[in-house]
């Protein structure tokens, strides 16, 4: 009997494929028995991007069997709906996420946008924004593609020009995914070119692609599971399903603004400590907005965020 470590680079319901990176070698596997984490409630205890013990036999013959998860240095996780108490994790121990964005076609709603940041902020997973289908924006939407990388990079995020049709950007993001063999996530709301994307930057691979819905402005679903491939320029990519909510998880009231970096640069200016910049006079945070320091909308999506989280707590 074979015993190893090796990372999930597949998830479909309860059977995985594992791999010994940076090997790619992938063979089958299922969980032992109901497998779950400490103080988990996620619906799935193993993700995309976990490093797992299996046992298997010498010969690698049938299916492997893994018996437990290692710690994770770090995962993005979220819930569909604010009812739920359920969690679901995308993806865990990412050396980079790629938020995907489009202005248009399908828009990519700022309150998503940054959800996903306060989730990566929250549990240190580095992040970058794809602002994808760059070609089709022309001239004419330059000044709001400006406004927009102006709010993410004032607030700390380098954000990506790209064109998964034209090939603009695609090879300064092919360099920074092979950047030291890392495993990278891809994820956005659907239509937004995932998929597109990760062809562009390796022909070889299949990601189903589809059109977008003329109807609603929105992609269709494409990609079905989480899944993990090499890269033929080096490092790896994991392609999720489109999102079309992003619930936060386990935040507390007075913590959250921690997790804006340009709120949290200044908030030690604020008279009380701790201070939620909702009601509290002399709050540093809230003369930033008015003076227009700190995004308006930024700063509503707080407003947004803080609501939820006192209302289903």
């Amino acid at each position: 009997m074979r015993k190893g470590k090796a990372i999930i680079v597949k998830h479909t319901g309860s059977h995985y494929l594992l791999s010994e990176l940076p090997q790619w070698r992938p063979f089958p596997a299922v969980a032992r028995g109901k497998l779950r984490l400490k103080d988990s409630n996620s619906t799935n205890p193993v993700a995309v991007g976990d490093m797992v013990e299996y046992e298997a036999e010498d010969d690698f013959t049938g299916t492997a069997t893994i018996t437990s998860v290692l710690e994770r240095k770090n995962y993005i996780i979220r819930k569909s709906t604010n009812l739920s108490r359920q969690s679901h994790i995308i993806a865990a121990n990412i050396d980079c996420a790629y938020l995907v964005t489009t202005l248009a076609f399908p828009e990519t709603k700022r309150a998503f946008i940054d959800r996903f940041l306060v989730t990566c902020e929250a549990y240190k997973v580095p992040v970058k924004i794809v602002l994808n289908k760059i070609d089709i924006y022309g001239e004419s939407h330059r000044e709001y593609v400006d406004y927009f990388k102006g709010v993410y990079e004032g607030a700390g995020y380098e954000v990506l020009e790209v064109s998964a049709l034209t090939g603009l950007g695609v090879e300064r993001l092919r360099e920074e995914c092979a950047r030291n063999s890392g495993v990278n996530l891809f994820s956005g709301v659907s239509g937004v070119g995932k998929s597109s994307l990760m062809k562009a930057l390796d022909p070889s691979l299949a990601p189903k692609i589809s059109e977008i819905s003329e109807h609603y402005k929105q992609g269709k679903h494409t990609t079905t599971f989480y899944e993990m491939y090499p890269l033929a320029s080096g490092g790896f990519v994991i392609d999720t399903p489109g999102i079309r909510g992003f619930g936060l998880v386990d935040f507390k009231e007075h913590e959250l603004s921690t997790y804006f970096p340009e709120m949290l640069k200044i908030m030690d200016d604020c008279r009380f400590k701790p201070c939620t910049h909702t009601h509290e006079p002399h709050c540093a945070v809230k003369e930033a907005v008015d003076n227009g320091e700190i995004d308006g909308e930024r700063y509503l999506s707080y407003l947004g965020m803080l609501e939820e989280e006192t209302k289903y707590r």
